[in-house]
């Protein structure tokens, strides 16, 4: 069995049960030391196979996997392996090859940086609907059209955008590109290898974002959180489901309704 687990943001404890578990039974584990902290590889057995993935290709990758057809297999992915991953091409070899695989959810980058920022994506009256996106440019080919960052900010939801830190400019121009809900005083947060032991959370703007991108001076790891949610106000209305006044199947409504 080949297991895509998702190691969550970095934290060692932010790996879910199921998660740490296949680690501890595996006897070969592929994981990106660029991405994953070494701490969790605690979780592994002593005389498990260990091999780093951040110098390695998809070829080299499912090597192993082919090299290993008995074995139980953990490919670690950081954050979650369904969003940003690879683990997709990686599925298509499992398929083809008729090899077991499973798929272990994980904590993204995304819910871990909302969380050190105290907020909720998804605010009554704000906001209701989440998008996760990032920058076209050296992988641009992989982009379907109308797809990136210019093209969402349009619709004024929250933003989590991955894998862009490193062209600040470009990224904060395609936030207030023509035809943009955001404006330059929209609440941006910036989280840099979040819930790892130099974690760094940055309040910002869209309209600061690119000069306090520079300042923090990484590349990678970074998670930028853009829209209204984060602004820190009251919010301006109750969620519905727990209003006295809202009825619903376990609870009916205070007034009987």
């Amino acid at each position: 069995m080949i297991s895509f687990v998702g190691a969550g943001p970095g934290a060692p404890d932010l790996i879910t049960l199921r998660g740490a578990r296949r680690l501890s039974e595996a006897e070969v584990v592929v994981w990106a030391a660029s991405l994953v902290p070494v701490a969790m590889l605690e979780h592994c057995r002593p005389d498990a196979e260990l091999h780093d993935s951040k110098v390695m290709t998809l070829e080299q990758v499912l090597a192993i996997y082919a090299a290993h057809p008995e074995a139980r297999i953990v490919r670690l992915h950081s954050g979650d392996p369904t969003v940003y991953s690879a683990v997709a091409e990686q599925v298509d070899w499992c398929v083809a090859n008729q090899r077991a695989f499973e798929i272990v959810p994980g904590v993204s980058s995304m819910t871990a940086a909302a969380a050190a920022a105290g907020a909720e994506l998804t605010v009554p009256g704000v906001a209701q609907s989440v998008v996760l996106t990032r920058l076209a440019r050296r992988t641009a080919a992989s982009m379907p059209a109308g797809e990136g960052v210019a093209a969402m900010a349009g619709h004024g939801a929250t933003m989590a955008i991955f894998l862009s830190a490193g062209q600040p400019d470009a990224l904060q121009a395609e936030l207030l590109g023509a035809g943009s809900a955001y404006g330059p005083d929209t609440p941006a947060l910036i989280a840099h290898r979040v819930s790892w032991p130099d974690e760094r959370v940055v309040r910002t703007t869209v309209g600061r974002l690119a000069e306090d991108l520079r300042g923090l001076g990484a590349g990678a790891t970074v998670m930028v959180l853009v829209g209204d949610v984060l602004s820190g106000v009251p919010i301006p209305a109750r969620s519905h489901v727990y209003s006295p006044a809202y009825g619903h199947t376990h609870r009916p409504a205070a007034d009987g309704g």
